[in-house]
């Protein structure tokens, strides 16, 4: 399988050198290919992509509506996207605070092709103003790739991003841009609404609960898969708000019966079957979310618990229901297993009903 990184590599620059020398005859290709590619395969992906646009750099105009301007040249080309966009991205992300009036509406024309979502940020963080005046323009956009830029580029915690100390600290004006996106007909701007909720979540659960709560009562034809994607930590945790937001009611009358692991002794690596019976008394219908909570023993103690998704079901009245899962205890990238006894509890709809334990030994 290739690496991320291995797809800029010297072909790429050379393509890109090609895309631009094409449109541009004063593009300097050769010196441009020559500087971009000095010490490139020593580099990982996110070194490699800043190194090829410090190039960029270097070989284009100075002035950014100029810089602009050959970018949208190139656009014309159709060969002229993938993997060779993302340095581009990166150049425009580093020119747009200079000259945002520019710069920012050409985002929205490159997008389509790479988002520019990393390239967007510094314009929220030095020019927000502005910055935010094209975002609402924006989610009324007929592409779906910029209308996601709205949602993904405000993100506060957008995985390989730089924070958005503002809007971690204040999200309102984000949250202002995903009330229009909540019930887009996109699925692929929907996730990313979903996506941005889960970054409030982190900051500020009250705010991403009541927002949650809010989009519900307005209504919308995908709103409830949005606020369920959007508060799968919190489900995932048991938050009883949560969870009643997404249909389940903590006070459901369910029992459990029946709760059994098996071998309860086992060496670091082996393998465990947890076997757990459920019951549901009244007279309706229960609607349930089963996890088990597995308290993983540090070197200092047994760690805060790791929660694993064991069935989604309705139990009808005076149902039984048999669930059971094999779960390896091993040492994994985010954890070291230590020797002796680990808790294991079940949840139903965020309420432990039971606990059993193992004895791990070396």
């Amino acid at each position: 399988m290739t690496a991320l990184k291995d797809h800029v590599d010297p072909r790429m620059v050379e393509g890109l050198a090609a895309e631009f020398a094409a449109s541009d005859t004063d593009f300097p290709a050769a010196a441009f290919v020559e500087r971009a590619t000095e010490g490139l395969e020593e580099l990982e992906l996110m070194g490699r992509v800043r190194h090829v646009a410090d190039a960029l750099e270097h070989a284009l105009p100075t002035e950014p509506a100029e810089v602009v301007a050959v970018f949208d040249a190139a656009l014309a080309s159709e060969s002229f996207r993938g993997w060779m966009l993302w340095p581009c991205a990166e150049v425009i992300g580093r020119t747009g605070p200079t000259e945002p009036e520019t710069v920012i509406p050409f985002m929205a024309r490159l997008t389509p092709r790479v988002s520019c979502e990393f390239a967007i940020r510094p314009c929220i963080e030095q020019v927000p103003e502005i910055t935010f005046g094209h975002l609402h323009q924006w989610v009324d956009h007929p592409d779906e790739h910029v209308r996601r830029l709205v949602s993904e580029g405000t993100r506060p915690r957008l995985p390989w991003g730089t924070r958005l100390r503002a809007l971690q600290a204040d999200p309102a004006p984000a949250i202002a841009l995903l009330d229009r996106l909540r019930d887009d007909p996109s699925g692929f701007v929907r996730r990313s609404v979903a996506n941005h909720l889960g970054d409030v979540v982190k900051d500020h659960p009250e705010l991403a609960l009541a927002t949650a709560e809010r989009w519900q009562r307005e209504g919308g034809r995908h709103v409830d898969e949005v606020v369920r994607h959007g508060l799968r930590t919190r489900i995932k945790a048991g938050d009883a708000a949560a969870l009643r937001l997404v249909g389940y009611d903590g006070d459901a009358p369910v029992r459990m019966p029946h709760l059994a692991i098996s071998p309860r002794r086992l060496a670091i690596g082996e393998t465990a079957t947890l076997g757990v019976e459920l019951s549901a008394d009244g007279h309706r219908a229960v609607p349930v979310v089963v996890e088990y909570l597995v308290h993983y023993l540090g070197a200092r103690g047994p760690r805060k618990p790791q929660a694993y998704r064991l069935a989604e079901r309705t139990l009808q009245p005076g149902e039984t229901c048999a669930l059971q899962r094999r779960h390896t205890f091993a040492h994994a990238s985010i954890r070291t297993l230590h020797p002796g006894r680990h808790l294991v509890e079940v949840q139903v709809n965020g309420r432990v009903l039971g606990a059993d334990a193992v004895e791990i030994t070396e």
